[in-house]
């Protein structure tokens, strides 16, 4: 579960019962940040006790910023996985390569996995360019949100052509980021069954993400699979020009829906 997913879901609740809620609705870990070192003791505490791991986000601007990053998180001990935005939406071409091929060592060298997310305003904001650097970048491994892809190319119908490079693009999955856009929203409301008509969309590619982590995969390896549906403004609400905060979904309930659709997809996966 995203801690960012979390916030407005319990406005009174201490850090402990937070905790509690994600670890009864049957999550498994918490994708947020490297807690400061006043809060460190006590979140070890709290994941020791309730049996969750812990992912974190890091946003390098430079290869620098990402060596630094990757020392924290050493130094803190218990990160599962990093997440990365690359927050440089304008490196191109061969400066944008040679950046990615250094994270990715430097994620080697500290023993820490450091997964690229397709995400908007990033360096992989478009799905034809992340493509073109998976061909270049052997080692590259990609956390996948497809959502920001959907929404980028107005895809509320998803043509063969896209399809296709959806499916290369895949290749590269590591791990996945749960939320569905329909082309004009980034963050839909799914139904309470997933019947929504992009359901079957992104069921097919987390199913084909999937399969291709499971072929290449060793034992003990992890496949993180985190739900993350924003607060506004990624939630839709019915006062967008105030306040945003009247949400037209409810998101811990379609959180707890995408868990349950995700783990059904791995078990058929697995049986496959």
């Amino acid at each position: 579960m995203s801690w960012w997913a979390m916030s407005g879901l319990n406005h009174n609740g201490s850090l402990e019962e937070q905790f509690e809620m994600i670890a009864e609705a049957g999550f498994d870990g918490i994708n947020g940040f490297i807690p400061p070192s006043e809060e460190e003791e006590k979140w070890i505490r709290l994941l020791e006790r309730y049996g969750l791991t812990l992912s974190v986000n890091a946003y390098p601007k430079t290869s620098e910023d990402m060596a630094q990053f990757l020392e924290r998180a050493h130094q803190f001990g218990r990160v599962q996985h990093i997440n990365v935005q690359v927050m440089r939406p304008f490196l191109t071409g061969d400066p944008a390569v040679q950046m990615l091929r250094e994270i990715s060592e430097l994620s080697r060298k500290a023993g820490i996995p450091a997964y690229i997310e397709t995400h908007r305003g990033t360096m992989t904001q478009d799905l034809m360019r992340t493509v073109q650097y998976i061909e270049r970048v052997d080692e590259l491994r990609l956390t996948m949100d497809l959502s920001h892809y959907v929404l980028a190319g107005e895809m509320h119908s998803v043509s063969d052509e896209a399809e296709a490079w959806f499916q290369r693009l895949l290749t590269r999955s590591a791990a996945f980021h749960a939320r569905m856009s329909n082309g004009e929203q980034i963050q839909v409301d799914v139904g309470r069954q997933g019947e929504h008509p992009m359901t079957i969309h992104f069921e097919r590619w987390w199913s084909e993400g999937m399969r291709n982590w499971l072929s290449a995969a060793s034992e003990g390896d992890v496949l993180p699979f985190v739900i993350e549906l924003g607060p506004p403004p990624y939630a839709i609400t019915v006062d967008e020009y105030a306040e945003r905060k009247s949400e037209i979904s409810d998101r811990w309930e379609q959180s707890q829906q995408l868990q349950s659709m995700i783990r059904k997809l791995w078990e058929k996966v697995q049986l496959a």
